[in-house]
C-alpha cells in the first residue's frame, strides 16, 4: 500500500524559510518521480514541483523557481522541499505527490495518482 507521509509545515516571517520531508512507504523512491503540489483555501491546485526518477531532473512552476529546491534521498526513502523567501502567497496545505503516469511532465499539469495528507504552511507577519 502507498503511502505518503508530509511533515515540516508551520508558520514563518514573509522571507523565511522551511523545509519540507516526505517519507514513502509501500513502494521505493528509486526510480520513482515524485513532487508536490499545493492548495489553499478557494483557490485550485497547483504543481508546485517534481524530480524526475530516472534521472533526477526537476521542474517548477514559475511562482516558486528561484526560490524552492526539491531533492531526494533515495538511501532514506525522503524527498524534500527547501523552500526559501517565503512570501504570503506561499500559504497552503502542500502534499507530496506522485504524478500521474510516473512522468514528470504532469507534475504541473496537476494530474497526480497518490498524495499524502498534507501540511500547513502558513507565511504571515
Amino acid at each position: 500500500q502507498v503511502q505518503l507521509v508530509e511533515s515540516g509545515g508551520g508558520l514563518v516571517q514573509p522571507g523565511g524559510s522551511l523545509r519540507l520531508s516526505c517519507a514513502a512507504s509501500g513502494f521505493t523512491l528509486d526510480y520513482k518521480t515524485i513532487g508536490w503540489f499545493r492548495q489553499a483555501p478557494g483557490k485550485e491546485r497547483e504543481g508546485v514541483s517534481c524530480i524526475s526518477g530516472s534521472d533526477g531532473s526537476t521542474n517548477y512552476a514559475d511562482s516558486v523557481k528561484g526560490r524552492f529546491t526539491i531533492s531526494r534521498d533515495n538511501a532514506k526513502n525522503l524527498v524534500y522541499l527547501q523552500m526559501n523567501s517565503l512570501k504570503p502567497e506561499d500559504t497552503a496545505v502542500y502534499y507530496c505527490a506522485t504524478p500521474l503516469y510516473g512522468m514528470i511532465e504532469y507534475c504541473l499539469k496537476n494530474e497526480f495518482r497518490y498524495w499524502g495528507q498534507g501540511t500547513q504552511v502558513t507565511v504571515s507577519s
